[in-house]
């Protein structure tokens, strides 16, 4: 009896939902430790904006990783989302549903006409050009007082979600919930057909098209995408900080988004939640504690550049490749290889762009 259940439990465990589902109720948990002090209320909000970014991240993760497109403007996308949210709730009255699908269309249309820009410009000067709209962005952030209260900053509040009176632990929850359905919906893309597109338009463009891949259709999509994760992240953050400032949105937040995507591992989904721990809470929660290292601004955060520069050098598959090492290693000493027994290898995917162009 219990060798069939074997069997059946790692089927489960091995499921990609149910390990997001599961990974989703154990984050639940963190607004009751916090309510009964276990957790502190700073480390509750640290962790929130960690599953925030880790949203933007994970649209950055599609364009890059799974892609092969760049964009430098996540932080510029955010920022439109969150002032969105705030001027339609607070501003126009018409409530969190309202102002959340507003959050999300305008970044996406936009995002949209970004994707017909990069049928003209690829590479670095797609970059250039993600970024040129981030700066406009922010500079639009920073005038249009009328919208955004210029540098005095846009102010919010709790929204009321289905008759409900949100605080601070609800928000957590509400994002939290947001962070899974962006996982499950990235998964189904990326292991669909539209996943198998994106993988032959990131290995050759010109293959892609010989293939049957409308590049302009993808592109769109991935783009669209992307920056519907960065506008719901946006909104996401103003309802939980209940502020938000043209500072925020600048280019050193975007290179922080790509630092969380490089750390984690590209095309990695749960690998880019970690990434976006390692940059966002690990500064905070740990390197501003030690001793030394905690006593002079701005040191804990040259950690970030310091760390991306050792994942280049020496992990190149992020924190995901280097789970899988020590996953190898703790199997092939569970199961060691007898002396006539060819020992088996686990599958590791090629660096990006080097893999055949497949259907």
């Amino acid at each position: 009896m219990s060798e069939t259940l074997k069997p059946q439990t790692r089927r489960w465990l091995g499921n990609a939902h149910l390990q997001y589902l599961l990974f989703g109720a154990v984050l639940c948990l963190l607004p009751l430790l916090s309510s009964s002090g276990v957790l502190k209320a700073s480390t509750l909000s640290t962790l929130a904006f960690v599953l925030i970014y880790a949203i933007a991240a994970m649209g950055l993760n599609l364009l890059l990783g799974y892609s092969g497109l760049i964009s430098l403007g996540t932080a510029g996308f955010m920022g439109l989302g969150a002032y969105l949210a705030a001027y339609v709730q607070d501003d126009l009255g018409l409530g969190f549903w309202v102002a959340l699908l507003a959050a999300l269309v305008v970044p996406t249309f936009i995002g949209i006409l970004v994707g017909v820009v990069s049928l003209r410009v690829r590479s670095i000067y797609l970059a250039i050009a993600t970024l040129c709209i981030s700066e406009i962005l922010l500079k639009t952030f920073e005038q249009a007082e009328w919208f955004t209260r210029g540098t005095a900053g846009k102010q919010s509040s709790y929204p009321v979600i289905f008759g409900v009176h949100t605080d601070r632990q609800a928000m957590f929850v509400v994002i939290v919930i947001a962070l899974i359905a962006v996982m499950m919906l990235t998964h189904n893309v990326v292991h669909g057909q539209l996943g198998r597109a994106l993988h032959a338009m990131r290995s050759s463009e010109v293959a892609a098209q010989a293939m049957g891949v409308n590049i302009l259709k993808y592109k769109l999509f991935a783009f669209a995408l992307a920056t519907l994760y960065a506008g719901l992240a946006g909104a996401l953050y103003l309802f939980f900080l209940k502020s938000s400032y043209p500072s925020t949105w600048n280019l050193f937040l975007s290179l922080n988004v790509i630092a969380m995507v490089v750390v984690g591992g590209l095309r990695s989904i749960f690998g880019t939640v970690a990434g976006a721990f390692v940059i966002i809470a690990v500064p905070e929660l740990v390197l501003k504690e030690l001793p030394v290292i905690g006593d002079i601004p701005g040191l804990p955060y040259i950690f970030s550049g310091v760390l991306i520069v050792l994942v280049i050098m020496f992990f190149p598959q992020g924190l995901q490749g280097l789970w899988q090492l020590v996953r190898d290693a703790i199997s092939s000493r569970r199961h060691p290889s007898g002396p006539g027994t060819p020992r088996a290898t686990a599958e590791v995917e090629p660096p990006l762009g080097t893999e055949a162009v497949t259907r």
